[in-house]
């Protein structure tokens, strides 16, 4: 069934970070649905592959180079973008770094690596698209946010930091910009199964964890999150603004402790 609701057929979606995780599942969930893709990552080679593999099914999708740290290249994005489609009618920031070590083993260097791509990146990148969108008097905006803007996760304390900033940054954006026709909101992923992450999940004491915590005893696919990208650039979530969807497999639901029914 086609539902006219849900379409994103011929929006323009700009993805950061969408050569490989989550960004590129949302990547090809858009470009499957006849989307306008542009993708952004900072390995050419990867960029300009990725590109190519999304539009081979699925009609042109577009890849620019792009680090997100960098306000300039940033500025050279965007400008390209409206140069060569006119408009961006979704933003959905992806990039992101993690470096997982204890809290007082991080480095000042460490810490500016994640920080600059996970939240100040996000941040320019939301600015220069904003004002276009500003312009326009209407637009979307989507951050990959994370668990860790619920509660913090040991030994990822600056990745849980820039989350969390995300999370305020969702809010707060949603309050000045929701006035002038632009809506932006966030998806917080659970523990989802990606290449970086396939190895940490392979031991089985790490499994029997997500299992007792993770109310349906799996983890995430990268296909988890299309629905609900999906959902927050279409109409379907015209009346949503500010708001953090936890995709996580009701890992937030609540505290599962090991009491025993069978035996109290």
């Amino acid at each position: 069934m086609n539902d006219s609701l849900f379409s994103v057929a011929d929006k323009v979606v700009l993805i950061s970070g969408g050569t490989r995780g989550i960004g590129r599942a949302i990547a090809e969930g858009f470009a499957q649905r006849q989307a306008h893709v542009i993708i952004t990552g900072r390995n050419p080679t990867t960029v300009e592959q990725t590109a190519k593999v999304l539009s081979q099914p699925n009609g042109p999708a577009r890849g620019i180079v792009c680090d997100v740290s960098d306000k300039a290249a940033i500025d050279r994005l965007v400008a390209t973008v409206i140069k060569e489609f006119g408009r961006i009618d979704t933003l959905i920031n992806v990039a992101g770094v993690n470096r997982r070590m204890p809290t007082e083993q991080v480095s000042e260097a460490d810490y500016d690596y994640i920080m600059d791509t996970n939240l100040k990146g996000p941040f320019l990148l939301s600015i220069a698209v904003g004002k276009h969108m500003l312009a326009r008097g209407k637009g979307n905006q989507i951050n990959i946010s994370s668990l860790n803007n619920d509660r913090p996760l040991k030994g990822v304390t600056s990745y849980a930091m820039s989350k969390a900033g995300m999370g305020h940054m969702t809010r707060a954006l949603a309050l000045e910009w929701g006035p002038h026709g632009i809506r932006v909101n966030a998806i917080a992923p659970g523990f989802i199964l990606t290449d970086l992450t396939r190895k940490l999940w392979s031991h089985p004491h790490m499994q029997a964890w997500n299992d007792a915590n993770c109310p349906l005893k799996r983890l995430g696919e990268l296909t988890d999150i299309i629905g609900a990208a999906i959902f927050l650039a279409s109409d379907a979530s015209a009346f949503m603004t500010g708001q953090i969807l936890y995709v996580d497999g009701g890992f937030t639901a609540g505290l599962a402790w090991p009491i025993d029914f069978e035996k109290q």
